[in-house]
């Protein structure tokens, strides 16, 4: 049996050289830098699409679908409004989106450019730097954003301008 190298055991017989139909999907499946974008793209196409064709600003609040921590327990949920507010910003209403989800229209930017960002540098020559984000950026992030969901639960002003 053969010696491992760096920690691999090479196979005991020589491997055939691949196919054109190998080489071919190994292209498909490991190089294209364009895949991975044009599927991140259909998939926030496919919401964008189901956003506006079901306009949840005029949603009951039973309509299917329906969040289920407001269905079984009366409170907004960390992500209830989101929907709105993402609607409202497709149709060019910042003060509405705020007012439904502030914590998405502060993060729509950083996700936008980091989407870019992350697009142009697997398909072009050039590159743009990349958005860095700490462990410590992204706790406080989701440590603000469970305080707010607490605060838009509470039933007294001024706390009553977060409810949705």
């Amino acid at each position: 049996m053969a010696e491992p190298v760096d920690g691999h055991v090479p196979y005991p017989y020589p491997l055939p050289e691949p196919g054109r139909f190998t080489r071919f999907m190994t292209r498909i499946v490991e190089k294209p830098a364009w895949l991975a974008p044009a599927v991140a793209v259909g998939c926030f196409g496919g919401a964008v699409a189901y956003t506006l064709l079901m306009d949840p600003t005029v949603a009951q609040a039973g309509a299917v679908p329906t969040c289920a921590m407001k269905l079984l327990t009366g409170f907004d949920c960390p992500g209830c409004g989101g929907t709105r507010a993402f609607w409202y910003v497709l149709h060019g209403n910042l003060p509405e989106a705020a007012r439904h989800h502030i914590l998405v229209l502060f993060a729509l930017p950083f996700l936008l450019y980091m989407f870019v960002s992350w697009t142009w540098n697997r398909m072009a020559a050039s590159k743009i730097p990349a958005l860095r984000l700490p462990p410590q950026t992204i706790a406080v992030f989701l440590v603000v954003w469970g305080v707010f969901s607490v605060l838009r639960n509470l039933p007294w002003a001024p706390f009553t301008m977060f409810y949705v």
